[in-house]
């Protein structure tokens, strides 16, 4: 019985360090055009067909470092917005709806790297991993 209270308040107090550190926690603040594109992002269902991380659908592709991709970019993001491409429905956004989205998206992107090779996994269980400003 003693073992089984002493390794409940083991796990107590490792829970509670860990997820009490404010140190895993990276500061991405969002612009308020930024919000605006990520609520469109989400009234627009676009999880559904694309991946931010890798989470999301599969129908479309991982939207993480579309901004920065060197053949794509915020003009890319506009044009497929714009008309859709193959399988994406056209949305009708104004123009004001589109820059919100690729600023959303320019966030997200300068957020880390998709897939990130470069993670370790500590002894705490955590991943660090490289992020784009580092």
């Amino acid at each position: 019985m003693i073992v089984l209270v002493s390794l409940i308040v083991i796990f107590i107090i490792y829970n509670r360090l860990i997820y009490s550190s404010e140190s895993y926690y990276p500061s991405i603040a969002l612009s308020p055009k930024a919000i605006k594109g990520q609520n469109l992002w989400q009234s627009n269902n676009c999880w559904s067909c694309h991946q931010i991380y890798g989470l999301g659908g599969y129908l479309g592709p991982d939207l993480t470092n579309i901004y920065s991709h060197p053949n794509k970019g915020p003009d890319y993001i506009n044009t497929f917005l714009n008309s859709g491409i193959k399988s994406m429905p056209y949305f009708n956004f104004t123009e004001v709806e589109k820059e919100a989205i690729i600023e959303y998206l320019k966030v997200i992107d300068q957020s880390g790297f998709y897939p990130n090779y470069e993670a370790d996994i500590e002894a705490t269980g955590w991943v660090k991993i490289k992020y784009k400003d580092e």
